[in-house]
């Protein structure tokens, strides 16, 4: 098949979606199918793979997105060759797979990968939650209904769709993880980092933004760290709250117990977690935080909080705990996790385990399966006089 993955901002942007795309494009063309990428950005651009296509657009600040609201001549050409699309953003890529595929009788899928509610409170404070909420009824119900397939990473993020209103049929397919690299890896040496062998390494993986709720974690982390001296905490990512949360870590004296390590290559993400005790994390706007699956995969118990996409992945007081969002609630889960190495033990095996059921080679067994029913389903309407002038004219628009 020639399968289209049409998303926002693609690399050298960091982000889950990315990685998410990045990891199923290189397996689905092992499984011999041909994968393009089609997104906007720098067209100068040096792509290290191959099927990345590339239409201009305007920068927005230092995001990593770009705002168009329609593809190059060559790119909607070459996308409208293609068997199936996948979307993964729902608002600029989704209506350009409607607008350049629907005429041709495209199958499309869609992936709701992000809490578009929780982003909107978090980067539109000023905006009320009640207009947010409104738009996203707007517009989600109606853009779900016109793909083919909608796709949920997991149970709780289409429980979320259902409270959008949509009411089209939703499959739920999780985010899926190269388990071998995980379950396998070596442990850096804590010494480059400033760590002793006897601390207890919490680690946190992923953007340093708003909506993380990383004030609540460093404060959770403050509590522990007054009443344990062998507590320690590792930051790994980058984000626009980096600075500030860096200003907090210092007024709350947390300067030697709480690193901020940057962004690391993805490839040396399975050292780093090897070498820690816990992965901690207070966000609640993740889907299906591939971040969680991964440090599972690592063999460590994860702490979360209560909500769709964590506790769809953390089995509370089996692979991990997980806390109302509440700053005391989460420092006592942290505190149990700290006094305790046999429970760190217990869990971190048990994670490890239950990381088994998001390989990426069964996950893409289960989207390959949803993909060659839609192809399969969309031959006969590819017949007949109809289509054939369709395709003709679509070649003469912009």
């Amino acid at each position: 098949m020639r399968i289209g993955m049409m998303a926002d901002a693609y690399k050298p942007h960091i982000s889950g979606i990315t990685n998410y795309i990045d990891l199923n494009k290189r397996h689905l063309e092992r499984a011999g199918h041909e994968v393009f990428v089609f997104t906007f950005g720098d067209l100068e651009h040096q792509d290290g793979e191959p099927r990345v296509i590339r239409s201009p657009g305007l920068p927005l600040q230092d995001t990593g997105y770009y705002l168009s609201f329609r593809y190059s001549r060559e790119a909607k050409r070459l996308l409208q060759t293609m068997d199936i699309l996948h979307v993964h953003h729902p608002f600029l890529s989704g209506r350009l797979a409607l607008r350049y595929a629907r005429p041709l009788q495209i199958p499309i899928v869609f992936t709701n990968h992000t809490r578009y509610d929780l982003y909107a409170q978090a980067y539109l404070p000023m905006m009320p939650e009640e207009i947010s909420d409104g738009l996203l009824k707007a517009y989600m119900p109606s853009f779900c209904a016109a793909v083919d397939l909608v796709i949920a990473p997991s149970a709780g993020m289409e429980k979320i769709l259902r409270q959008l209103e949509v009411e089209s049929p939703i499959e739920v397919v999780p985010n899926g993880v190269e388990l071998d690299r995980y379950l396998n890896a070596q442990p850096l040496p804590r010494a480059d980092f400033g760590f002793a062998e006897q601390d207890i390494l919490f680690v946190y993986v992923g953007r340093l933004a708003p909506e993380k709720n990383m004030e609540l974690l460093l404060r959770a982390f403050h509590a522990v760290a007054e009443s344990f001296d062998h507590a320690r905490l590792l930051i790994l990512g980058d984000g626009p709250a980096r600075e500030e949360l860096e200003t907090l870590a210092s007024e709350l004296g947390l300067s030697e117990r709480a690193r901020f390590a940057g962004m690391i290559p993805y490839d040396a993400l399975p050292a780093h977690l090897a070498m820690c005790d816990v992965f901690a994390t207070a966000s609640v706007t993740e889907v299906h935080p591939l971040s969680v699956i991964e440090a599972m995969g690592a063999g460590l118990p994860v702490l979360g909080i209560h909500s769709p996409g964590v506790s769809d992945t953390v089995v509370d007081g089996v692979t991990g705990f997980l806390s109302n969002e509440d700053t005391a609630a989460f420092a006592v889960k942290m505190t149990r996790l700290v006094m305790d190495s046999g429970l760190r033990k217990r869990m971190g095996a048990a994670s490890r385990e239950e990381s088994t059921k998001y390989a990426i080679e069964r996950t893409t067994r289960m989207m390959l399966r949803y993909y060659e029913t839609l192809v399969s389903e969309s031959l006969p309407r590819h017949q007949g006089f109809r289509f054939r002038i369709r395709s003709f004219l679509e070649q003469f628009k912009g």
